[in-house]
């Protein structure tokens, strides 16, 4: 099965409080986030948006330019039923992030959960370099995995497994570390995730 077509099939299956990722309030990216004291016009892209609430948010605190990433075509399509009219405000992609060929610059990538489901070193090598070109010199990535702590599968699939050690190595050839942490996320079933995020910066055009 096509990697859009699994996810699309757990979209359609599950509503979002029976996905393990959910949360109705994003806090720790949110703050991550607030902590850039980013302008107002700033260029954002959630790479992997899903459902996720960080938009809603986003909007709340009068962000001008986000832009939602996401294999499923049904996720976006939920996503856009629950903004409504704030749809307009927001610019869509559907596609693997290993195939995207970004038409701007971003001041900030933020990827929830996403990397770790790349297992092999070509799709890790082409979101590097996807994300090296997508993002403006002094642009931030505020990126997040399962910890060695975490599970061993997510949604049916093998994931891979990072210590912020191991995402300062994989990301410090083209972005300088600002700060890594760990963090446990409850799912909405009351199991616990144990995830690291961490903050770097760009310093090297494409």
């Amino acid at each position: 099965m096509e990697r859009s077509e699994y996810w699309d099939d757990i979209y359609k299956k599950k509503d979002e409080m029976h996905q393990s990722w959910f949360q109705e309030n994003p806090e720790y990216s949110l703050n991550l986030i607030n902590e850039l004291r980013l302008e107002k016009n700033a260029a954002i892209i959630d790479i992997g948006s899903g459902e996720s609430r960080l938009v809603d948010h986003l909007l709340a605190q009068q962000y001008r330019d986000i832009t939602l990433l996401e294999i499923s075509a049904t996720a976006l399509e939920k996503t856009k039923n629950r903004l409504g009219a704030n749809t307009e405000k927001i610019k869509f992609v559907t596609t693997d992030v290993t195939l995207f060929r970004p038409e701007q610059k971003y001041d900030l990538w933020h990827d929830r959960a996403v990397f770790h489901f790349l297992t092999n070193q070509s799709d890790i090598d082409n979101y590097l370099e996807c994300l090296h070109c997508a993002l403006k010199i002094g642009g931030h990535l505020i990126i997040s995995t399962f910890s060695k702590t975490g599970p061993e599968k997510c949604s049916g699939l093998t994931i891979s497994k990072y210590s912020a050690e191991e995402l300062k190595h994989v990301f410090g050839f083209f972005f300088r570390d600002s700060s890594c942490y760990e963090m446990t996320h409850t799912t909405p079933w009351g199991s616990t995730q144990d995830f690291v995020y961490c903050v770097f910066k760009n310093y090297k055009g494409c």
